[in-house]
């Protein structure tokens, strides 16, 4: 019998701030107690080696120049509560998720529908990598290598039709692997969406891989999507179902708390969190004291997809 707690809802969950300060005091301890202790490898800039390389070239067109975060740092501290609300679960958690086999079903408006196997979806794709900013709801970002192709390559291969007006993706919903989904943070299989004219911009990738090789399973392996200039919870992980559909997306947060997170959820300084600013970020990675940075309009990608929204009351449609 599974135990089950009740709906955690989203002034519940600890604030950044605190949870960085606490962290900072943790830290700040063990540092003191086990300095001599400290492993070299914890320091390493890239993945261990031991995560299977992947095939790409660079695309330093849609890259920026900003260094990236290490990799210890884009894989310990993670927003994906199939794993756990802890931002140190996913990483615990998700060691034995099985990413294999692994089937996409594709249905709805479009002309070719059907199951496919990963194999399927990655047969014919080039892969690349792509430097892009990551930035979450919560005021914290990351600069991140991702290893993906164009989500509009793989969507015109099944065809939509004229009345696809939205593209719906679902996460896995399997509660064996993935402890988060025993209780209900949210109603569960995660649900996001996009408008057809995001999901076919040149920006929006589908992902595979991370710092030149597999995407760790705590990153959303084995496919996620990456939409730069949106809040990380647009981004969903694990997914095994895309929908074309004509009708805008019942989506996992917008449902679980519509006040605070919105449907379109573009990066915006201007439209604050009803329980923390936007106008600042921090970088994870950087001096705990260090001065927060200016929120960017569209997470730095305006010149690329603020004619997307032209007409668009942005402080309504958030």
């Amino acid at each position: 019998m599974l135990t089950r707690v009740p709906r955690i809802a989203p002034s519940e969950i600890t604030p950044p701030e605190v949870y960085f300060s606490r962290r900072a005091l943790l830290t700040g301890a063990l540092a003191v107690g086990v300095s001599s202790l400290t492993r070299p490898a914890e320091a390493a800039e890239g993945p261990p080696t031991d995560a299977a390389p992947l095939a790409y070239t660079a695309n330093p067109r849609y890259s920026v120049s900003e260094a990236p975060n290490k990799y210890a740092e884009i894989t310990t501290y993670n927003n994906y509560y199939e794993f756990g609300t802890d931002k140190q679960d996913p990483s615990e958690n998700a060691r034995s998720f099985r990413t294999r086999p692994w089937n996409v079903t594709i249905d709805g408006e479009a002309e070719v529908r059907g199951s496919f196997t990963l194999e399927d979806i990655l047969k014919g794709q080039s892969l690349e990598e792509r430097i892009y900013r990551f930035r979450c709801v919560e005021a914290w970002s990351l600069v991140v290598p991702w290893v993906g192709f164009p989500l509009s390559s793989l969507l015109a291969r099944f065809k939509p039709t004229s009345r696809a007006k939205y593209v719906e993706f679902t996460t896995l919903y399997d509660p064996r692997q993935m402890p988060g989904q025993r209780f209900s943070v949210l109603d569960w299989p995660y649900v996001e969406g996009l408008r057809m004219d995001e999901a076919m911009h040149p920006l929006t990738l589908m992902v595979v891989g991370l710092y030149g090789r597999v995407l760790p399973n705590q990153d959303g392996a084995p496919l996620r999507l990456i939409v730069p200039w949106k809040y990380g919870f647009k981004s969903i992980k694990s997914i095994v179902r895309i929908r074309f559909s004509e009708s805008q997306p019942r989506t996992a947060w917008n449902v679980a708390a519509p006040h605070e997170y919105g449907f379109y959820a573009n990066v915006n300084p201007e439209v604050d969190h009803p329980r923390w600013s936007q106008a600042t970020e921090r970088r994870i990675g950087a001096p705990f004291l260090a001065a927060r940075r200016p929120t960017l309009l569209f997470n730095g990608y305006a010149a690329e997809v603020a004619s997307l929204y032209q007409g668009m009351d942005l402080r309504r449609y958030f």
